[in-house]
């Protein structure tokens, strides 16, 4: 009997818990991140994750990571990578807290100042035990009254959930195209490294290169991101299948095939697969 009462309120607990995760926010970055890395081709990224650039962030030698890129270069697939990359190493020390937003001008509506902090909030309680008393009293405090946190409540439980961890790694991606409505971009920007100075959590982030985002992180690590030529034929290689039967019979022709889209992709990951396609279709 005893174990009964003890499985329905761990139960219960759980049910509980999770109504203060969806009260929070209802936008959940993992199927995104899931679609994201789901369009990898084995073994692309691979540099990124080599570089002396990104070990220096692990080991935070440098806390923040900059990685501007031109449109179409895969930097949304490389910060998938990157997210994919710090789950599995750390998939087993709940001390270490990962975060993640994938910003997207389609997708504006939900991704004011207050749902993009609310989003880092959420991931971050999900990655404790039990639901933190801060989160848990901010969801006292307005869901019976029917209202929403401010910012400054919600920066103030961020930061207290972040204090929790030994180590909190935050993936920024797209800030390009996170709203400039209401002066979100610069305040999200100022809200995050103001949490980085005071926590020392370790920021990642990607944008194209705009003087007014690239100017706020000079004083951090910088690696263009560029599509290698080795993650393009790796594309390639795994559609040679589609190609006509007198083509794939010879790898000689594949060969010429990979190096000129090589050269014609120029960096661009996004062109170098439709431009595949279209040639292998």
């Amino acid at each position: 009997m005893q174990r009964l009462h003890e499985r329905y309120d761990r139960r219960e607990r759980h049910e509980e818990d999770q109504a203060i995760l969806d009260w929070l926010t209802p936008i959940n970055y993992g199927l995104q991140q899931h679609d994201f890395i789901s369009r990898r081709q084995a073994g692309t990224g691979q540099w990124l994750l080599d570089s002396v650039e990104f070990q220096a962030w692990l080991a935070a030698d440098k806390p923040t990571l900059f990685c501007p890129g031109i449109p179409g270069a895969g930097k949304t697939i490389l910060a998938s990578i990157i997210v994919e990359n710090l789950r599995t190493r750390f998939q087993t020390d709940s001390s270490t807290g990962i975060a993640y937003i994938y910003c997207n001008f389609k997708r504006s509506h939900e991704q004011k100042l207050e749902d993009l902090l609310l989003s880092l909030l959420k991931q971050l309680a999900q990655g404790r035990q039990l639901i933190p008393d801060t989160v848990r009293s901010l969801y006292d405090q307005h869901k019976y009254q029917d209202t929403r946190p401010s910012i400054d409540e919600i920066s103030k439980a961020l930061h207290s959930v972040v204090s929790s961890f030994s180590k909190v790694f935050i993936i920024m991606d797209a800030l390009d195209e996170c709203q400039v409505n209401d002066r979100c971009r610069p305040r999200f920007i100022s809200e995050i490294f103001n949490l980085q100075t005071k926590s020392g959590a370790n920021l990642f982030a990607t944008s194209r290169f705009i003087p007014e985002i690239t100017d706020q992180f000079t004083s951090g690590a910088w690696l263009e991101i560029r599509a290698s030529d080795g993650d393009i034929k790796r594309y390639l290689d795994g559609n040679m299948a589609k190609l006509p039967r007198c083509v794939s019979r010879s790898p000689d022709l594949q060969e010429k095939i990979k190096d000129a889209i090589v050269k014609t992709a120029d960096g661009m990951y996004v062109f170098s697969k439709h431009f595949a396609i279209d040639k292998l279709n």
